[in-house]
């Protein structure tokens, strides 16, 4: 589903984010990615996001070879990953109906599929009644689930989120992984990006931990 071989990013010349990382995650698994800031984390979703390119290595992401990919097919490409941000990045202009719309709306989906689709992932996250509603009349929980049915509306294959708890309390950030882990179990392979030692610990899937640009652990799920 997702394989990294000998992938460095330099932003300058001997400065690496990521020195010669190699990676694989399964398809259908769930993956913390875990360290502190400047450990590399951000520059490898952006690498799978094809928001950047990598110094030298490979990047396969189902079966394509993102060095091959040329510029005009990366937005088909993003079409089958949903993203998830700590930010939220809701068009604060448009209502939670037409937030989700919109990422149908990008796809060409019918309208007919867009009514059936738009109320199935917001009751999914538990803002059916809120449809009508704008991103400022929301709380910080319920932004971010929004922002999670806009990134599973289109059944995606992948998952990346990055920090999705890092502006929320507790309560909310276990609301948000309830619902990333349920993403999960429909099939859709999940990427998290986290600080959140305590959430980490609890939920039992693997680890990837990463320091200085390098992988230092790779800890399989336990408990299973």
């Amino acid at each position: 589903m997702i394989e990294l071989k000998e992938v460095t990013k330099e932003y300058s010349k001997g400065i690496a984010a990521l020195n010669g990382i190699n990676l694989k995650i399964d398809k259908g698994e769930f993956v913390f990615i875990v360290g502190d800031s400047g450990s590399g984390k951000s520059t490898l979703i952006r690498l799978l996001l094809k928001e950047l390119e990598p110094t030298s290595g490979t990047i396969t992401v189902m079966k394509k070879n993102l060095g091959l990919m040329r510029h005009k097919a990366i937005p088909f490409y993003r079409r089958k990953m949903g993203v998830v941000f700590q930010d939220f990045r809701l068009l604060q202009d448009r209502n939670v109906y037409e937030n989700i719309a919109f990422a149908l709306r990008v796809t060409e989906t019918p309208t007919r599929v867009l009514k059936k689709k738009v109320p199935a992932a917001l009751s999914l996250v538990g803002l059916a009644q809120k449809y009508k509603s704008y991103p400022n009349e929301l709380s910080g929980g319920e932004q971010q689930r929004v922002a999670i049915a806009r990134a599973i509306v289109n059944e995606p294959s992948i998952l990346l989120a990055d920090e999705p708890t890092g502006n929320l309390d507790p309560a909310n950030s276990w609301e948000i992984m309830k619902l990333l882990e349920e993403a999960n179990n429909r099939g859709t392979t999940v990427v998290v990006v986290t600080h959140n030692h305590e959430i980490v610990s609890a939920m039992k899937k693997r680890v990837v931990t990463m320091q200085k640009g390098n992988i230092v652990s790779d800890t399989k799920k336990v408990g299973v």
